[in-house]
């Protein structure tokens, strides 16, 4: 079967793909239908932009497939600070529906190649308020990701960089883990700048880190993934 584009995609599998989301299962059919026919398809190449810092917060997105990198960057440097990869299904670009400016106060680009649906944020509210279900998910969303970021404040305040990048492992390890022989694989690729740019620190400095965790038989390097190793009771409760 020939690769479809995101643009021919039919009202019916616009609809699928948000039946298939974080929120989709409690959303009654006739508002789904009614979301996919307002919305859009875009695919998006690894790097490349979703939405930019600045730019008119007028939608909401749901990641069809792949995963999407929210981030902040500096415009005079360039440089990029990370604050969240979201997994297929995700929905993102919430602030459409509080923002008192009107725009962007950070960027979206794809971490892996992906596709997203764009619904404009005036027919998600008229949805949230005709489903509870959907009013229920897109505040516990807001909640989730005001208490993640105020963890993120509090680590970057209180902890060193070998801490934070500890904690960092264990939320992937939580979010994206997959149990295998010998520990837990972390089912994302991570480039060391990456890392990086979530915690704060170099690159340099990340990978040196991370190669004491793996002759410290904590990790280990599985195609660009990390494994964090099942650990000896007695060092797990020393």
């Amino acid at each position: 079967m020939p690769h479809r584009r995101a643009c021919d995609l039919s009202t019916a599998e616009r609809a699928d793909i948000l039946r298939h989301s974080d929120f989709g299962a409690g959303v009654a059919d006739q508002l789904i239908e009614r979301l996919a026919a307002a919305s859009f398809a875009l695919d998006v190449r690894r790097r490349r932009f979703i939405y930019r810092a600045g730019e008119a917060a007028d939608a909401l997105y749901v990641v069809a497939r792949g995963r999407v990198k929210l981030c902040s960057v500096e415009p005079e440097t360039g440089r990029e600070a990370v604050i969240d990869i979201l997994p297929t299904g995700a929905l993102f670009g919430e602030s459409a529906l509080y923002t008192t400016t009107g725009v962007r106060q950070m960027s979206a680009a794809a971490f892996e190649p992906s596709r997203v649906l764009r619904v404009p944020a005036g027919e998600f509210k008229l949805a949230m308020g005709e489903s509870r279900e959907l009013n229920d998910h897109t505040f516990r969303l807001l909640g989730q990701r005001l208490s993640r970021s105020e963890r993120r404040v509090a680590d970057f305040a209180l902890d060193a960089i070998p801490a934070r990048l500890e904690k960092l492992l264990a939320d992937l390890s939580e979010r994206y883990g997959r149990e295998e022989d010998g520990g837990v694989l972390i089912d994302i690729a991570l480039p060391h700048r990456e890392i990086a740019s979530i915690v704060g620190s170099t690159r340099e400095s990340v990978t040196v880190r991370l190669n004491d965790l793996r002759r410290a038989g904590i990790i280990e390097f599985v195609d660009r993934k990390i494994l964090l190793k099942n650990q000896p009771a007695a060092a797990a409760t020393a």
